[in-house]
């Protein structure tokens, strides 16, 4: 039996409208393409994300720092609580096959950088640009689109081509 694939949805906590309308559309879209969505559990574009993925009847896990599954926001169907802290950035981007940050804050660019680093992809509507110390282009693993469509159908796509490092390793 084939699993669907887990997309973490990362952003600020504490998102403006523009965030939270882009969040709930990614969040429906990965539901209505039979995606799982992962995230960190409380509000902004985590909230925003697991109600679009509740509005088309799909499932939203979080991940929360806390000890308090009741602290979860209202739409996720499945609250994990961690009591890890910020740490739980992490676990939520080693759980996932690929991640869409919206906007984002530091706990958004920790996400982005744990991704990176563990050679999943990133797909990213108006997020960090990263950039390595001398090079004027920003770094090509974060993949820029415009729109919840661009985003979802990139992360979907890299998802299902993508050759995934033995589990537990690490790459540059």
């Amino acid at each position: 039996m084939a699993r669907p694939p887990l997309v973490a949805v990362c952003g600020p906590g504490e998102a403006g409208a523009e965030e939270e309308r882009l969040a709930q559309e990614v969040g429906r879209l990965l539901a209505e393409r039979g995606a799982v969505v992962l995230c960190g559990g409380l509000g902004g574009v985590m909230a925003a994300a697991a109600r679009g993925a509740s509005d088309a009847g799909g499932l939203c896990v979080g991940l929360l720092p806390g000890e308090d599954a009741e602290a979860a926001a209202p739409a996720v169907g499945l609250a994990i609580p961690t009591g890890l802290g910020e740490l739980r950035n992490g676990v939520l981007v080693r759980a996932c096959a690929g991640v869409v940050a919206i906007g984002g804050a530091y706990g958004t660019l920790s996400e982005i950088a744990f991704a990176l680093r563990l050679g999943r992809p990133v797909v990213g509507i108006g997020t960090w640009e990263l950039h390595r110390a001398g090079a004027a282009a920003p770094d090509p693993g974060v993949r820029v689109v415009g729109s919840p469509a661009e985003a979802v159908d990139a992360v979907l796509t890299a998802i299902a081509t993508q050759t995934r490092p033995r589990r537990g390793t690490v790459t540059e």
